[in-house]
């Protein structure tokens, strides 16, 4: 089978923005408009097409993202057909995690950001994860027509907070309920739409008198953008003053794939007007998988290789989201770099070394599906019948290994235990919380060994609410959540030399020897834990050092001081002895652990407590309540920005164990019209009083 759409002509694209911007909405517009919906729905009807889980319908936030396809000719039908992949992603600072996994995969991204709230603090961390992987982007300003809606002061956010390059395209006219439509700055006309055909209709109008001055000032600085693209381009423009419309979209596209500059545009997703100009954005700015440089990875010599977006390459892919499919079971999404994969071909798993069957191939349509026979560079489709597969896998083809870059997920800092009510809800919860981790990798379930329980661990509060919830609705198992319960972790402010650990147990026959000698000290944070072996002239055979070191390892799972991981530690193997007959690996490993437990006694330990970015906003009555609640939680005070449709944003760090129920302190604080987000920052020593707290409550 042929190609259809030749791959010049795909954009693979998300569309991400904070909670409550209007981006579900915007999709649902971007797949009415390309003809996949005939009815439009609407959020608060719990209709959306891409907000499928039930869950998303009722909490009106999007969670996971959906992979579907759609088709697009211009507004004006002026465009041969283009084939736009759109990877929904959620707003919610818990689910980070899926917006870093989708823009791993993605050619380009729209961002959409609320006229009235601006830049808002998911937006800037969806900004940094797209930065981070080089995804160049446009900026789409939503809910034009709300009360407060500012389409410049948006413009001045996204250069001052985000230290954004936008280049408006279009600007508004009117705003609020007066909000009519755009002028378009290339070519210079105002696009009205016409409501009654909900926005499939719209004329091109000479721009309102009083814009004039204005649209001719920004069209300036855009073309000037458009430029800079290149010195053949710079020159055109010094000599004849103006550039023609080709030029300036030729010139845009080239800065906006450099990253150097984000196209900005505007709309009211809601009442249908400026999505359609926006999708003729997304192909003209955006680029198509052959316009971004190849992807690399490293073959089975680990050495670095590259893969062209082509189908003559050999296939490559990486599996990008893994779902539970309540028809056909286990689904792998997969975006394809290189080559051609049909239904049937067996494909390599690369960082797993196993090999499996390509069962079915599905093309997603939110949760509407259809059977295809081969998937090709640039598709992003998804798999079923994987049974190995997790997120951040390479598949590829088996005669060519290649992993591509591993995607490194954050650690979980908060952990609840969970109990099923019933006998019959044991295994089926073990069966769902394995389901759950493997579609989800910042989602951590362990058994405490001490206890027996089940624990869950996650990225905050919402997020492990959310799993539970999926729990009883997919999987139909109930179960009892206990508090939730900060991750701590042990370290040392000091060094601790010659430290000593010696295990001997010689009573006749056979015996145990294992002596130790090591010097203990602090590393840098986030260093992890060092091992150094500096064993001279054999005092320690050459087979038992990895044992003392694994003695210690297995130490480093529970500090001295309330059992806690211990992090960022560095261990000197500097002595020790042996026994030509009693020693062995258990002795030396014995020895490692009781070496490393006196030498952690003597290093002055400390506890860390996770501490958390917390970005609260607030009308400006409130700031006293908030401020004032925020220092009563050991919360410090950052800064503070004012939003764009009034009020502030007071950013703080505050430790995680003080912000439990804080949504519901901060809505008697505010009356409901606070809101704030929170995200992991970094571990810090416990103040003194808090950690001899936290032990003594350790050892009841």
């Amino acid at each position: 089978m042929a190609r259809t759409t030749p791959i010049e002509r795909y954009r693979n694209i998300g569309i991400s923005a904070h909670i409550d911007a209007g981006k579900t909405t915007t999709t649902e517009r971007i797949l009415f408009y390309t003809g996949v919906n005939h009815k439009i729905g609407e959020v608060h009807d719990g209709a959306a097409t891409m907000d499928w889980m039930e869950q998303e319908q009722e909490r009106g936030i999007t969670i996971t993202s959906a992979a579907t396809t759609c088709f697009w000719s211009g507004m004006a039908n002026n465009y041969q057909k283009h084939r736009i992949n759109i990877i929904d992603t959620p707003g919610h600072v818990d689910f980070t995690i899926e917006v870093e996994r989708s823009m791993r995969v993605l050619d380009g991204a729209c961002m959409v950001y609320c006229a009235v709230g601006g830049v808002q603090p998911q937006s800037e961390t969806v900004w940094r994860q797209a930065n981070k992987y080089g995804v160049p982007r446009l900026a789409f300003v939503n809910k034009m027509d709300r009360t407060g809606a500012n389409f410049f002061k948006v413009y001045d956010q996204l250069k001052n907070r985000l230290k954004a390059n936008p280049v408006p395209v279009v600007v508004p006219i009117g705003a609020e309920e007066n909000f009519k439509g755009v002028v378009d700055l290339i070519k210079m006309k105002a696009i009205i739409w016409d409501e009654a055909s909900q926005g499939m209709k719209f004329d091109y109008v000479d721009i309102p008198a009083e814009l004039q001055a204005d649209a001719q000032k920004w069209r300036e600085g855009m073309v000037e953008a458009a430029a800079e693209s290149s010195e053949e381009m710079m020159n055109k423009y010094l000599e004849e003053g103006d550039l023609s419309e080709a030029d300036i979209i030729k010139g845009i596209r080239h800065r906006t794939i450099e990253c150097e500059i984000q196209p900005m545009l505007c709309g009211t997703a809601f009442k249908n007007k400026g999505v359609q100009r926006m999708l003729d954005a997304v192909v003209d700015f955006l680029p198509s998988p052959v316009d971004i440089p190849p992807v690399t990875g490293t073959n089975d010599k680990e050495q670095p290789v590259e893969r062209r977006a082509s189908d003559d390459e050999k296939f490559s892919s990486l599996a990008f989201k893994i779902m539970t499919d309540p028809f056909v079971g286990q689904l792998a999404f997969f975006r394809v770099y290189s080559g051609v994969v049909n239904k049937g071909d067996t494909v390599l798993n690369s960082v797993k070394e196993k090999k499996e069957r390509l069962g079915r191939i599905l093309q997603m349509h939110a949760n509407q599906r259809e059977e295809i026979d081969e998937v090709r560079a640039g598709d992003i489709a998804a798999a079923v019948g994987l049974k190995d597969v997790t997120t951040g896998d390479t598949l590829c083809d088996p005669s060519a290994p290649i992993v591509l870059e591993r995607m490194v997920f954050p650690e979980p800092v908060i952990s609840q235990a969970v109990e099923p009510k019933t006998k019959v809800d044991q295994e089926k919860m073990g069966i769902a919380l394995n389901r759950l981790a493997q579609e989800d990798p910042s989602f951590r379930v362990q058994t405490d060994e001490e206890s027996g329980q089940t624990i869950i661990s996650g990225m905050g509060e919402l997020h492990l609410e959310i799993l539970v919830d999926r729990m009883k609705r997919e999987f139909g198992v109930e179960a009892n959540i206990g508090a939730p319960q900060v991750a701590y972790r042990e370290t040392i402010r000091a060094t601790a030399a010659d430290v000593e650990g010696k295990f001997v147990k010689q009573s006749g026959g056979r015996g145990q020897f294992g002596h130790a000698v090591i010097t203990l000290e602090p590393s840098e944070q986030g260093a992890g834990y060092k091992f150094f072996d500096e064993i001279k002239g054999g005092v320690i055979p050459r087979e038992y050092i990895p044992a003392v070191d694994k003695g210690i390892q297995d130490t480093l799972k529970s500090g001295v001081l309330a059992g806690f991981p211990v992090v960022d530690v560095t261990v000197h193997l500097t002595f020790g002895s042996y026994h030509d007959v009693d020693s062995n690996e258990n002795a030396f490993r014995m020895a490692g652990s009781m070496a490393f437990k006196e030498a952690m006694r003597r290093a002055k330990p400390v506890i860390l407590e996770p501490m958390m970015a917390v970005e609260v906003e607030t009308p400006e009555d409130y700031m006293g309540n908030v401020m004032g609640d925020l220092s009563s939680r050991r919360g410090i005070i950052q800064g503070m920005d004012d939003m764009v449709g009034g009020g502030k944003i007071v950013r703080a760090e505050v430790p995680l164990s003080e912000m439990f129920g804080y949504s519901t302190s901060l809505r008697s604080a505010t009356q409901g019209r606070a809101t704030y987000t929170m995200e992991f920052k970094h571990y810090a020593e416990a103040p003194k009083n808090v950690s001899e707290a936290i032990i003594s409550n350790k050892s009841k």
